[in-house]
């Protein structure tokens, strides 16, 4: 519930910021409505195990356990952010938490992971590599492509699709003849499983049976979590695409994943003051975050060229 709301409250002061011109440069992609996906999947993990996002890419970092002023002020492109304000919204990355990057090209993070994978073998560990994509992600050739391999090499990959109905403002029953992305699987010979996205506990389970069938030298799998988000494709200071029906969005709205969570725990025996001084925690938790990333500098120029490469090297003469 806290890395959910975590998630939850972050992107929404991003969006505040976006929309008020207070310090994010570009549009922001946000997965309000997409957490129990994000947070299930990564609870799975093992601290050292990899993670690969995409371009919606906010809550994969904070659902590994990243901190939350260095991930802001790389949103507002300062020093202190978790790539040096270097990335920005979309190219998020965090190795002390297995985070290994997130990129706006759709799909490119499928056989990075892969890549992962496979360094692990060579090293001679046991960890598992994890990559999240859209349903938009699953008609690029590098998700055929990544799978393919993956399940040739029987490497440790859980593959996560975040399917939310909609690659942009394309409605995938447009774009996609099969029913399922999971029932592609098949041609991999791989598991392929469909799950309820906004249920966190039917995600972990999941993809714990995945994570631990991949650490076993099982090969990868492909799990479907069906979820939605309630924004637009963006956050472009206001810009609405306005492509869905009001009525779908309420519908899903029934089924927010904080909400469902929220009245499973009470149902549980949680006394309700707690999961209120738990909100309250990390909305001061969120505001802390966006001060440190005020009072956090810009970049020296001369620092642009910093990280470009793993040893220096001689400019051509």
């Amino acid at each position: 519930m806290r890395r959910m709301l975590r998630i939850r409250r972050f992107e929404e002061a991003a969006m505040d910021i976006v929309r008020k011109g207070q310090g994010i440069a570009g549009s922001v992609h946000l997965c309000i409505g997409q957490e129990a996906t994000v947070v299930g999947a990564c609870l799975a993990l093992r601290d050292d195990d990899f993670m690969v996002g995409y371009h919606r890419s906010h809550g994969h970092p904070i659902a590994k356990g990243a901190r939350l002023g260095p991930l802001m002020a790389e949103l507002m492109g300062r020093s202190t952010g978790i790539c040096h304000g270097k990335g920005g919204s979309m190219h998020l990355a965090d190795f002390r938490v297995g985070s290994l990057g997130e990129t706006a090209i759709v799909g490119a993070g499928i056989p990075q992971a892969a890549g992962a994978a496979y360094a692990a073998r060579i090293r001679g560990t046991d960890q598992v590599a994890l990559s999240f994509f859209g349903d938009g992600g699953a008609n690029i050739g590098a998700f055929h492509e990544g799978l393919n391999l993956a399940a040739a090499w029987r490497l440790g990959v859980v593959f996560v699709c975040e399917n939310n109905l909609y690659a942009m403002s394309t409605a995938l029953s447009d774009t996609m003849a099969a029913d399922s992305i999971a029932a592609r699987a098949t041609a991999y010979r791989m598991p392929g499983v469909s799950v309820d996205g906004q249920d966190v506990a039917a995600v972990y389970e999941s993809v714990a049976a995945a994570v631990d069938r991949a650490r076993s030298g099982g090969g990868p799998t492909l799990i479907e979590a069906r979820t939605y988000r309630y924004r637009d494709h963006a956050e472009y200071g206001g810009m609405e695409l306005g492509h869905r029906a009001i009525e779908e969005l309420e519908q899903w709205r029934t089924r927010d994943p904080l909400d469902l969570l929220r009245a499973r725990l009470l149902a549980g025996g949680t006394d309700e003051r707690v999961l209120d001084e738990m909100a309250a925690a990390v909305a001061e938790e969120v505001r802390e975050a966006v001060r440190f990333a005020r009072r956090s500098p810009q970049p020296e120029p001369a620092a642009l060229f910093e990280d470009l490469w793993a040893t220096p090297v001689e400019a051509a003469r």
